[in-house]
């Protein structure tokens, strides 16, 4: 009888070790627990993003370069983080609804090509505090240029989209560029 015993008691053991654990820092819950029933909303944001890379005013500064990056036409290697206004319209002295902030990077030795990480972190409104994230390629010289958006935070929690940028004017010292960026949120 003691033999039965011990022989269930090790197929017990062998059954249980070859059970998969589930994760303690995992676990599947509904989506309806973060607000996720509801139907998505299509919205459509319009801004300008003004570049300030010198003078008084300075919003982007080159925080990394290559050796070779001042003999690239392209500015290739060189890395610059920016932390921008996001304006109503073309005007400086529009109302501010935001700041771009992120890291552009030259990524192209052949045109001129940035990788953008940025956000769009919003300040006003209903809006105040919620973000979107943009990470994608800007071919600077193309007349529309299109980004993905790959997240967003407060109300565009979940966003998922993309973002067309066109420069609206541009000096040797600022670059305004507009932005039309179409969401999905909840």
């Amino acid at each position: 009888m003691a033999k039965i015993y011990f022989i269930s008691f090790i197929f017990l053991i062998t059954i249980s070790n070859s059970i998969p654990k589930t994760q303690s820092f995992v676990q599947t819950i509904s989506p309806a627990t973060l607000g996720l029933h509801k139907p998505q909303k299509l919205s459509h944001l319009r801004f300008y993003f003004h570049d300030i890379i010198g003078g008084k005013n300075q919003t982007a500064f080159r925080v990394a370069s290559s050796p070779s990056t001042n003999n690239s036409p392209t500015g290739f290697g060189s890395v610059v983080i920016m932390d921008d206004p996001l304006t109503v319209s073309p005007e400086s002295n529009s109302e501010i609804v935001g700041r771009a902030q992120g890291i552009y990077a030259s990524a192209s030795q052949s045109e001129l090509g940035f990788l953008m990480v940025l956000n769009f972190a919003f300040i006003r409104g209903n809006y105040n505090g919620s973000s979107l994230s943009v990470l994608g390629r800007n071919t600077v010289v193309s007349a529309v240029r299109e980004m993905p958006v790959v997240g967003g935070s407060g109300l565009f929690r979940f966003a998922t989209g993309y973002a067309k940028a066109s420069t609206h004017s541009s000096t040797e010292l600022e670059a305004v560029v507009e932005y039309n960026v179409y969401v999905f949120h909840y």
